[in-house]
């Protein structure tokens, strides 16, 4: 790996050295935008290689027609240091609640790690989507060992949304509807998702395949969407020991939209490990 690939992103020498060699730089002009919001939490630019994963993501994403349907969303990797992490791809930064994360609870290369405790409320309200028109998403890169929830808007209601780990082997997912689907062969990719289009049932992404489930869709539940638990009026409760790189919510990506995100996603998480 060349050293210029180690220069932070910005750096006047990151695109190579003049006359000796030559490397990509980011080119989205979001990107770029993200990772100058990255780099005054961090205190420095992530290095190029970081960077130009990053730019790849926006770029493909948007190519796919995906990227306009997020609207809460971080990298949780990649950044230097885990206030980095929570700066936000689009919307508003997430509050780190409860007993609250802290930098040794963040690996660049993996992502951010709970605790059974602590969580993140991404100040997204789901009644800011509509019942048949929703996306979530997370990355996790070590899954939940007990019983937890990876992301969820829940309470009790009949719009109620969460994708969680059930007795360390399955996941449950439940996404404006009123009961949730047991998945048997949960939790063997890090990509799991759901997508909803329609009234009578939903899309739940897992495994590297995508099945339909059919729940009728309810009233989505007032509470905001949180990462590392589930929001249950009136405390948060099933909160995750898994670790997680990504998070997004959002409007319906439809079928093909969640392969290309996973694309995306798996894509950006592997560059940063080999960048790093």
């Amino acid at each position: 790996m060349s050293l210029a690939s180690k220069l932070p992103w910005n750096h006047r020498f990151a695109g190579g050295y003049p006359g000796l060699s030559s490397q990509p730089l980011p080119t989205d002009a979001d990107a770029i935008d993200y990772l100058t919001r990255v780099a005054s939490a961090d205190g420095a630019g992530v290095e190029t290689g970081v960077a130009t994963a990053v730019d790849a993501f926006f770029r493909h994403t948007k190519a796919a027609g995906v990227f306009d349907a997020l609207k809460a969303c971080c990298i949780l990797a990649g950044a230097r240091t885990l206030a980095g992490a929570l700066v936000p791809v689009v919307g508003d930064a997430p509050t780190n609640v409860a007993n609250g994360f802290v930098n040794g609870d963040f690996s660049r290369t993996s992502g951010l790690t709970g605790d059974g405790t602590s969580y993140l409320d991404t100040g997204f309200a789901n009644t800011t989507l509509d019942k048949d028109d929703a996306h979530c998403a997370v990355y996790a890169t070590s899954h939940e060992t007990a019983t937890g929830a990876y992301i969820g808007a829940f309470d009790l209601s009949t719009g109620d949304c969460q994708i969680a780990g059930f007795n360390a082997t399955n996941v449950i997912c439940r996404f404006m509807a009123s009961n949730g689907e047991l998945i048997p062969s949960g939790k063997i990719t890090p990509f799991l998702a759901a997508t909803r289009g329609a009234s009578a049932s939903y899309l739940f992404r897992d495994d590297g395949a995508t099945n339909t489930i059919t729940r009728t869709s309810g009233i989505p539940t007032t509470m905001d969407w949180c990462v590392f638990a589930r929001s249950t009026n009136p405390t948060h409760t099933a909160a995750s020991d898994a670790t997680i790189a990504f998070y997004s919510i959002g409007t319906d990506i439809g079928s093909a939209g969640l392969t290309d995100l996973d694309t995306a996603v798996s894509n950006l998480i592997t560059a940063i490990g080999e960048a790093l």
